[in-house]
């Protein structure tokens, strides 16, 4: 085999443990130089605890051996940094068998960076895909480091002791355990390489100039003013200092270490500096210059370049055409960004992919007194993406609350796991924007994801979809500043009965349930009757929240109002949301002051209009409700996998490798193999044999034309019904003859009557696969009433499905009807789920009708249409996104 030919999907970027990078792809011969030059800075101790003596160098024949290979019984990954190898992982496959030994060796200055953790997981996936079962390796007893590789990693691992060396032992297919340590490590290490970006111990700009009209002036004057905490060096080549401060000539005249590089040249000057920035060494880059990917196809190309560039020399990039990076952290005080004005410290994170609109938003959030821990606007998105940030404020001590402006998304299927994860433990809060019209710079980082697409994993992640950046904000400040509530319970407390009333109507309008009647104090009350009936509704046990709703009478300063719901909402743990003195954001006379002076925990929101103020107390209280909702299991039903993975095999030879519908035997076959059944049927072409079918499914029967014009009519025409007499079946054959003008008949047993429902599969280029769920019928057709989750499916998440279309409740037994099994449709679900897991080569499946009754849930017909599997997002070893995928 040709030693340069390798699957170039094995190639990836991923990031190490302490938040750098590294570019890996399988060893070809022209390797064997930087081979030798690496084995030759390798200590004489890994040396010994690889090869298990001195093996001071490569003989000839050694080196011809270790850089050839044919990339199927024998594979080796190399780590590259920059041009020079940093670690190798290697496995050989046994003789006359499915097992490979497996080893590998990292560069003593690179060691405890995760990079054997790493090899070994793109090793195991090669292996898998090369059709191999099991690896073995023969480790040193003294080599502990290597030991817990193998032992950390989730796999099952046998173990041998023979004279001080360890035989291990292992299957290296997927477990929970291998996957769980693979993404706990993935979060580690993204979340590392966000916080080497946002707590720089130095910092440079390129570009930082004397003119206040250009770009490198606004970003270092913005870092001067905000007092960062480290050096901040100018590099301008014309003048010997920028306000005052040294500049250097180039990155590479700066005398002490560089952190984090601003760049603020023109595009065409970029690759110079890229290649000044590798050369001293920076950490992570934030590109403020436009003229790339927005550009069209040359932008792009240079776009990639400067990101692939800056990934394989370690570096993390934002942007480019991004405006910057803040964290207002007192100990660190970043603001490198094109934005004047900033909010206070606060403990809200914000990640933005809008320059333009990024500068608008800090505005807005000093302006309503919603503090930031860190903000990123990452511009075109060509590597530091939202998951990215995701990863860092999972474990970040300074955020609370996390929200999001996207514009696109790069990994949704990531994102939408990410977002779960986070969600539970943080609410986040999402802007997303191109429903309708996407910019072509967007899409060119992104991929098209439907708006029912987002809204499914949105609602399955946790995320509160907001439509604007004001009710983005309105959202924030009561996550920000008051406790969740624990239920749906509201009070209403006013000195105006018709606010109040209109405040008790959006409530109830929003699916809360009020606690009694709004409460009116007066337009006459004074500050501490005021208190007083806000702490007697707060003191209930039967209220979750209160709605706050005041107009300041004119012989009394609102001030003593605000100081007096203030006080009587100390320690209610209950949320508050007002409409006070027609203020937005927090005012000073409603806020609790943090350690900083900044507006801190049991501060009261305070809204324009009541609807506002309900609004955004009703998405806090739907997402306290999700939170509280057991996650359920990711249960697996019994399944021939082998069995489906054969038919589906088959099917595509027939074909050609081309996308087909399947025939009725190889659905049927498909679906049994998931234990999911359809109602017996024979297809028969005359009516002697169609009576002939009935009396041997049983009566009663149902006859369905063969014409797919027909059989999914709302008004029944290619259907018959209820057939329980030899004269009916034949009357029925010449009817649906007669309407079709098509021989074929399908005579199918009769299910019990139920309610008409229908499972689906829909591929979906961002997530792979999409299973949706709706009750059949022109009515659910015409109003788009499904319900849609992404890919792996819990319990819950099925039992939910079954119960999110608008039309449910049929099913529940709404307008007195029985109700149906819906543990049954649930089952089904996860059934319909596990097979579009296992077979990614199910491009389409449709069961419909399914009639769901008390006594079960009957399929009666599916279709299925098979195909190469698509781009399977999230799964796999662990790697950045794939910049050449993009389009």
């Amino acid at each position: 085999m040709d030693p340069y030919d390798y699957p170039r999907r094995w190639e990836a970027d991923v990031v190490l443990s302490d938040g750098g990078t590294v570019h890996l792809r399988p060893i070809v011969p022209s390797d064997a130089d930087a081979l030798l030059a690496f084995h030759g800075r390798l200590s004489e101790r890994t040396r010994y605890f690889r090869y298990f003596g001195p093996y001071p160098r490569i003989p000839e024949k050694d080196l011809r051996r270790f850089s050839t290979v044919d990339h199927h019984d024998r594979v080796a990954f190399v780590a590259m940094l920059g041009d020079d190898i940093i670690a190798v992982g290697r496995y050989e496959r046994l003789p006359g068998g499915d097992s490979a030994e497996v080893a590998f060796v990292v560069e003593d200055a690179h060691q405890s960076r995760g990079l054997g953790s790493i090899l070994l997981e793109h090793l195991a996936a090669a292996a898998r895909e090369r059709g191999l079962a099991g690896f073995e390796a023969e480790v040193l007893a003294e080599n502990a480091q290597m030991v817990r590789v193998f032992r950390d990693a989730g796999y099952q691992v046998s173990r041998e002791f023979d004279e001080g060396v360890l035989h291990l032992e292992f299957a290296v297919d997927q477990t929970d355990a291998s996957v769980a340590v693979a993404r706990a490590r993935e979060q580690r290490a993204e979340a590392r390489s966000v916080h080497n970006l946002l707590h720089p111990r130095s910092i440079a700009v390129i570009g930082a100039s004397t003119d206040p009209t250009k770009i490198g002036y606004a970003v270092f004057s913005n870092l001067l003013a905000a007092d960062f905490a480290g050096p901040v060096f100018p590099v301008n080549a014309e003048h010997p200092s920028v306000r005052g401060v040294r500049a250097y000539p180039s990155v590479l005249d700066i005398p002490d270490p560089v952190d984090l590089a601003v760049v603020a040249v023109p595009a065409a000057g970029v690759d110079e500096v890229m290649d000044a920035c590798l050369a001293k060494g920076v950490k992570a880059l934030v590109v403020v210059s436009s003229g790339f990917g927005e550009t069209g196809p040359d932008g792009r190309g240079a776009e990639r370049r400067l990101v692939d560039e800056a990934r394989a020399h370690g570096m993390r990039v934002v942007g480019p055409n991004a405006l910057g990076v803040v964290n207002l952290d007192p100990a660190v005080r970043l603001n490198a960004t094109l934005a004047p004005t900033l909010p206070g410290p606060g403990r809200t994170g914000f990640f933005c992919q809008s320059g333009a609109l990024g500068t608008a938003i800090l505005a807005d959030a000093a302006a309503r007194g919603l503090g930031l821990s860190t903000f990123v606007s990452a511009g075109n998105r060509a590597d530091v993406s939202g998951n990215d940030l995701l990863q860092y404020w999972e474990t970040d001590p300074n955020t609370d609350v996390v929200l999001l402006y996207l514009e696109s998304f790069g990994n949704p299927r990531k994102f939408a796991r990410l977002a779960r994860r986070l969600g539970r433990g943080k609410p986040i809060v999402a802007v997303k924007s191109g429903r309708n019209a996407v910019l072509p710079a967007l899409a060119a980082t992104g991929v098209a994801v439907d708006d029912a697409s987002v809204q499914a994993l949105f609602e399955q992640a946790g995320v509160i979809r907001v439509e604007s950046i004001a009710q983005l904000f309105d959202t924030a400040l009561l996550l920000a500043h008051q406790p969740l509530p624990d239920g749906e319970r509201v009070a209403v407390v006013g000195n105006s009965t018709a606010i109040g009333v209109l405040a008790a109507d959006t409530a109830l309008a929003q699916g809360m349930r009020l606690a009694g009647d709004p409460v009116d104090v007066g337009a006459q009350a004074g500050p501490d009757a005021f208190a007083a009936a806000v702490a007697a509704e707060l003191g209930r046990a039967d209220v979750d929240s209160l709605i706050v709703v005041f107009v300041p009478p004119l012989a009394i300063p609102g001030t003593a109002y605000a100081a007096a719901l203030r006080e009587a909402a100390v320690g209610a743990r209950k949320p508050i949301v007002s409409t006070f003195l027609a203020a937005e954001g927090i005012p000073a006379s409603l806020a609790v002051p943090g350690p900083d002076g900044a507006p801190g925990k049991g501060s009261i929101p305070s809204y324009p209009s009541p609807e506002r103020a309900v609004l955004a107390l009703s998405r806090a209280t739907n997402y306290a409700r999700w939170r509280t909702t057991p996650r359920g299991e990711f249960t697996r039903p019994e399944v021939d996998r082998d069995a489906a993975l054969a038919i589906v095999a088959r099917a595509l030879e027939d074909s050609g490798g081309t996308e087909v519908e399947l025939p009725d035997e190889q659905v049927l076959a498909l679906l049994a193999a998931y234990g999911i059944g359809v109602m017996p049927f024979r297809v028969v072409s005359d009516a002697a044999a169609a009576v002939g079918a009935a009396s041997s499914l049983g009566l009663p029967v149902v006859m369905k034309t063969a014409s797919r014009q027909y059989r999914r009519r709302s008004d029944l025409v290619g259907v018959r019904l209820d057939l329980t007499t030899e004269d009916g079946i034949r009357n029925a054959y010449a009817e649906l003859r007669e309407v079709s003008g098509v021989d074929e008949v399908y005579v199918q047993r009769m299910a019990p009557k139920g309610t008409s429902c229908s499972i689906a599969l829909q591929d979906d280029p961002s997530f792979g696969t999409l299973v949706s769920f709706g009750l059949a019928g022109l009515i659910s057709d015409l109003l788009g009433d499904r319900a849609y989750r992404a890919l792996p499916l819990t319990d819950a998440d099925a039992a939910a499905l079954v119960r999110a279309p608008k039309a449910a409740p049929l099913l529940a037994g709404y307008g007195g009807g029985e109700p149906a099994d819906l543990d049954a449709l649930a089952e089904l679900v996860l059934r319909v789920a596990a097979l579009a897991e296992d077979v990614p080569e199910v491009r389409g499946l449709e069961l419909e009708p399914i009639l769901a009754s008390p006594a079960g849930a009957y399929a009666t017909s599916g279709r299925v249409t098979v195909g190469p599997p698509p781009s399977r997002h999230d799964t796999g070893p662990r790697r950045l996104r794939d910049l050449s995928t993009r389009v």
